[in-house]
């Protein structure tokens, strides 16, 4: 039997052994997954504070429950672990490594790099390798191909590729992993029809297309759309502001149109990785190959301003009320990037601390229910309480992330004056003004 036939057999009866690299907001429920439909898999990290975390049943990512790690790892179905010498066992290997920016907009796959090279020295005949990290168009085949072909083997014929660009959305209780359609791109027909065999047997719908570099931009594209309408929203804003309109009653009245409209809302900036980096890796490769993405480039910018602007508003108001920058004392309510999600990355609030530190406003205190501490960048602090006193010593709140666990009637109560960038009070109050 050829290997094809093999292997398409091992997933088909779940003999299959499943490898995920890296075990963050991507890997780590794709893991589970498998692992609850009775595959054995390996869930490789190189942080051994998540291997421990992961063998102790504790929980780090939102849509992974506890107890269902556990329930797997003490049933010898899911084995956490640091030593790549498990992907020469492994029949499957899925790479969910992060693909961050570097300081200039280049795009960063060093992690994408690593990781194919210790596949490489581990690889042999019969194995699927599917990379799922986001990237540029040719990632799968400019990139990964050539350190796997470096091994003396041959896809299609010894080994099988392919790229599945991950739709995970973090705290979506409506769309789990499962029910979130994938799409896949083989390097060839057959490694395709192997992806999708696989992913089938715990995903609802699998569309195969016809290349690695079609699935690659797919994601590209999905994530662009998004930081588009959400800078065509925030200009909105900034000219509602101007004009004396609510963008926010704006939205709710074009929201009523049947069709040919879908809601965006302004906010202080975007953050996670998705939507402020992966459109930078297509303006990236735009740009290699002469070609300059405006609309792209203009979108980022108008998003990225947004946190200097909330700053520049707040201090209008505060003016407004005969208080300096430079004297006020400030709460950030909310520092996660989305609304109870434990994560940091590219948070506009991050960046409004920055700012305020800039302007050497008087005192810039946080709050958050999901971070006790902050220790980025520059930043170096304890969340403060929400007690009524507490609220009081404020000069201003400025609402950056709208947590479910928070009580704003207290908040309202208590604080002087709040900048309301989510939407949550819903009207401007007299101690309430909203972006």
């Amino acid at each position: 039997m050829t290997h094809a036939t093999i292997l398409k057999k091992k997933i088909e009866q779940k003999s299959a052994k499943i490898c995920v690299i890296g075990l963050g907001y991507v890997g780590l429920p794709l893991a589970v997954e498998f692992g609850k439909k009775g595959y054995f898999v390996y869930g490789l990290d190189t942080s051994p504070s998540r291997i421990r975390k992961l063998k102790k049943g504790e929980k780090y990512i939102v849509d992974v429950e506890p107890g269902d790690v556990l329930k797997l790892v003490k049933k010898n179905g899911f084995l956490p672990t640091s030593n790549e010498k498990v992907l020469a066992d492994a029949d499957v290997i899925i790479v969910c490594v992060p693909t961050p920016l570097k300081k200039v907009k280049i795009p960063d796959i060093s992690y994408v790099v690593k990781a194919s090279e210790t596949i490489r020295e581990h690889l042999r005949a019969g194995q699927l390798i599917i990379l799922e990290s986001t990237s540029f168009p040719g990632t799968t085949r400019e990139v990964a191909l050539p350190i796997f072909k470096s091994s003396g083997l041959e896809e299609e014929k010894d080994f099988f590729l392919a790229f599945s660009p991950e739709r995970v959305n973090p705290g979506d209780k409506k769309f789990p992993i499962t029910k979130i359609p994938k799409i896949v791109g083989g390097l060839s027909s057959k490694s395709g029809r192997m992806a999708k065999n696989l992913y089938s047997k715990i995903i609802n719908k699998v569309f195969v297309v016809s290349s690695p570099e079609v699935a690659e931009t797919a994601k590209l594209y999905e994530n662009t759309f998004r930081l588009v309408n959400i800078a065509l929203a925030n200009e909105f804003a900034l000219v509602c502001e101007r004009m004396g309109i609510s963008m926010w009653e704006v939205i709710e009245a074009s929201k009523t149109k049947p069709f040919g409209f879908m809601p965006f809302y302004p906010g202080p900036g975007i953050g996670g990785h998705c939507i402020p980096c992966d459109p930078m890796y297509l303006s990236w490769k735009a740009n290699k190959l002469g070609f300059k993405t405006k609309m792209i480039d203009l979108a980022a910018d108008l998003n990225h301003f947004m946190p200097s602007h909330v700053v520049w508003r707040v201090e209008k108001l505060l003016r407004d009320r005969d208080i300096s920058i430079e004297k006020a004392k400030i709460l950030i309510l909310g520092v996660a990037y989305k609304k109870d999600v434990k994560d940091l990355r590219e948070s506009p609030a991050l960046d409004i601390i920055d700012v305020l530190k800039q302007k050497r406003a008087g005192a810039v205190d946080y709050y958050d229910p999901l971070f006790p501490y902050l220790r980025i960048g520059g930043i170096n602090t304890k969340r403060v309480s929400l007690s009524e006193r507490a609220l009081r010593k404020y000069d201003c709140v400025i609402l950056t992330t709208a947590h479910s666990d928070v009580d704003y009637r207290l908040i309202r109560e208590n604080s002087r004056l709040i900048f309301d960038t989510r939407n949550v009070y819903k009207k401007d109050l007299d101690n309430v003004v909203r972006l």
